[in-house]
């Protein structure tokens, strides 16, 4: 079976870039399941299905259908054959993609999702709970690290690149924080480093040295069974 490799971390560690490089370097697809959560959230909003819980819910977001093909600058997003690349990337879908992701209902449904895309393995898959709850047996786990600030600034950019040049780096700062918080004290697949995870510092390095850590941390690991 091919290998599959996690990166978790909170928003602006630099995990959808370097899943996308780790992936492109090894051969491996790549699983952003960040734009899963968003596209989810932008789905139900557009529906005012929002209020919804339980079964009608979970029923809601496994009728959804999700395509998502590349990752980064080259990420499309696709509902229902509507792209939504660009749509979910809006502030205010990120942050309810942030609420939505403490549901048990929403949770349990993607990742059921992302654990079919992962069954054959050969996955460089990113997250915050994929080493940790949806890929516990994966061959090799990364956790990323950065300050608050430098998290912030790159995110900033990102939302400047998309078109969403209004926030304040002080805003965009808040909003982190709170997620960050969210994010750590949900009791459902609350953000953490697996306890078998390689948990790395991006904020002095660039991506290009992290990548190399990456990789000197997957040649010295098992090789996948």
């Amino acid at each position: 079976m091919l290998p599959i490799i996690t990166i978790d971390g909170p928003a602006g560690s630099g995990k959808s870039t370097l899943c996308r490089l780790l992936a492109d370097r090894l051969g491996l697809d790549c699983l952003d399941t960040g734009a899963m959560y968003r596209a989810v959230a932008w789905a139900l909003r557009e529906k005012g299905a929002g209020h919804l819980s339980g079964e009608p819910l979970k029923a809601v977001i496994r009728s959804l259908e999700l395509e998502i093909k590349g990752v980064g600058d080259r990420q499309t997003v696709q509902v229902g054959g509507l792209e939504v690349t660009r749509e979910i990337r809006r502030p205010e879908i990120s942050q309810w993609a942030s609420i939505l992701s403490s549901r048990p209902e929403v949770r349990q449904v993607l990742t059921e999702k992302q654990r079919r895309i992962g069954a054959l393995g050969g996955l460089v898959a990113e997250g915050r709970d994929m080493g940790s709850v949806v890929f516990p047996e994966a061959q090799v786990k990364f956790f990323l690290e950065a300050s608050l600030e430098i998290r912030a600034r790159r995110r900033l950019r990102e939302l400047i690149q998309s078109g969403y040049p209004s926030l304040s780096l002080d805003e965009v700062m808040a909003e982190m924080a709170r997620r960050d918080l969210r994010d750590q004290q949900r009791a459902l697949a609350p953000l953490r480093p697996a306890i078998d995870a390689f948990v790395l510092d991006t904020s002095g390095f660039s991506i290009d040295e992290v990548l190399q850590k990456m990789l000197a941390k997957i040649s010295l690991s098992p090789p996948a069974v």
